[in-house]
C-alpha cells in the first residue's frame, strides 16, 4: 500500500514517523535516527509530510521538499488537541499526521537560510542587550552598597563603564574596585560585539528591498523593519492586516457567548519579540508626539488625550501591524494620511 500522508516528530537524535494510506490506515509506525531520516524520505514517492514548527522544523521542511514532498509545518499549539491519551513520541507523530489534513489547519511559512540567519543575528544581539543590561545593573548595585550612587540611563551607565576600564575608581575598598573593573570590561567586549551585529543587520537591510519598505512606516526602524522582513515569510497567508496582528498577540482575547462579545487583554500570542519592538517604536512615537504633536500623525495626539499611554501605544502598535502586512503584502512604501495613506 502506497503511503500519502507522514507526521514526522522531530528530535535531536531520535525521529519518529507515522504513515498512513489514502484510506487512513497505518503503514508505517517507527523511529529514526538522525542518518536514517533523508534515507527513508528518499525511497518514498511524493507525499504530503506534516511537522510542528519547532528550532530544526525549517531545515528539515528545506530537505524533504527537495525530494519531492510536500511539507506543511504547523504551530505545536494547534496539533495537541490530536495528541490521544499520554504524551509519547508515537503519539506525538500521529497527532501531526492527523492534523496536517484537517482542511481549517493553519500552517508556517517555510524560511529562507538567509532569513534564518538574519534572526540569528536578532536573537543573538538580544541576547546580549540583556547581558549588558544585567551587568550594568551589577556594578550599579555594588556600588550603591559602598554609598556611590549611579544615574540612570545607559548611556550614563556606558560612560561610567568606560572610566572604569581607564582605571578611573571611585573611592571604594580594593576588592570592590577589582570586581567592578571585570565588570566593565565585560561591558566593553558586549559593546563591541554589538556594533559589529549592528553593521550586520544594517548590511542585511540595505540588501533587503521588503525591509527598507518596512522602514518607511513611523515607528519602525531598522531593527524591527529587519525582523519583521525575516520573520514574516509569505504576507499572503494573512488575509487581513488585522490577522497579522492576532498573530503577533496584538489582538484582545475574547470571550464571546449567548450572542455577547466579550473583549479581554491582548492575546499575547505568536513572536514576542516582534510584539515588543512593535511597542517599544511606538513608544517613540508618544515621547514624540510630547514633544512636537505636529510632527506625527494626528490620529496619534487624540488618541493620547483619551487613553492611558500605555493602552495607546499597544493600540498603535496593532494598528502598525495592520499597515505592515499592506506594505508587504501590496509591494508599497508608506504614505502619510491625507496622502491615500494604507492604513
Amino acid at each position: 500500500m502506497e503511503i500519502s500522508t507522514i507526521g514526522l516528530d522531530l528530535a535531536k537524535s531520535i525521529f519518529q514517523v507515522h504513515a498512513v494510506g489514502e484510506a487512513g490506515k497505518v503503514i508505517v509506525r517507527k523511529s529514526l535516527r538522525r542518518s536514517q531520516v533523508l534515507p527513508f524520505f528518499r525511497k518514498l514517492g511524493p507525499c504530503l509530510v506534516g511537522i510542528e514548527a519547532c528550532g530544526t522544523s525549517h531545515h528539515w521542511a528545506r530537505e524533504l521538499s527537495r525530494l519531492g514532498h510536500e511539507v506543511k509545518l504547523m504551530p505545536p499549539a494547534y496539533v495537541k488537541p490530536y495528541v490521544k491519551r499520554g504524551k509519547t513520541d508515537a503519539n506525538d507523530a500521529e497527532a501531526i499526521c492527523e492534523a496536517v489534513t484537517r482542511p481549517t489547519m493553519r500552517f508556517v511559512a517555510v524560511k529562507s537560510p538567509e532569513q534564518q540567519a538574519a534572526l540569528a543575528l536578532h536573537r543573538t544581539r538580544d541576547l546580549l542587550v540583556k547581558q549588558r543590561t544585567q551587568l550594568v545593573n551589577m556594578i550599579r548595585g555594588i556600588l550603591a552598597e559602598q554609598g556611590v550612587e549611579t544615574p540612570r540611563g545607559l548611556h550614563h551607565a556606558l560612560a561610567l563603564s568606560a572610566r572604569l576600564v581607564d582605571g578611573e575608581v571611585p573611592q571604594v575598598p580594593a576588592l570592590v574596585q577589582r570586581v567592578v573593573e571585570g565588570l566593565a570590561r565585560q561591558i566593553a567586549a558586549l559593546q563591541t560585539e554589538l556594533g559589529a551585529i549592528e553593521k550586520e543587520i544594517l548590511a542585511w537591510h540595505r540588501s533587503s528591498e521588503v525591509s527598507q519598505r518596512l522602514a518607511t512606516i513611523p515607528g519602525i526602524g531598522i531593527i524591527s523593519a529587519t525582523a519583521l522582513a525575516a520573520s514574516v515569510t509569505d504576507p499572503q497567508q494573512f488575509r487581513s492586516g488585522r490577522e497579522l496582528a492576532a498573530w503577533l498577540g496584538l489582538t484582545p482575547l475574547q470571550s464571546s457567548s449567548g450572542g455577547k462579545e466579550r473583549m479581554g487583554r491582548i492575546s499575547k500570542m505568536g513572536d514576542k519579540y516582534l510584539r515588543r519592538l512593535l511597542v517599544v517604536g511606538m513608544t517613540s512615537l508618544v515621547r514624540r508626539a510630547r514633544v512636537s504633536p505636529t510632527s506625527v500623525d494626528p490620529r496619534i495626539v487624540e488618541l493620547l488625550a483619551r487613553k492611558p499611554v500605555r493602552l495607546a501605544t499597544v493600540a498603535m502598535a496593532n494598528r502598525t501591524a495592520r499597515i505592515v502586512w499592506a506594505v508587504m503584502a501590496r509591494g508599497e512604501t508608506y504614505r502619510r494620511p491625507g496622502a491615500m495613506a494604507l492604513a
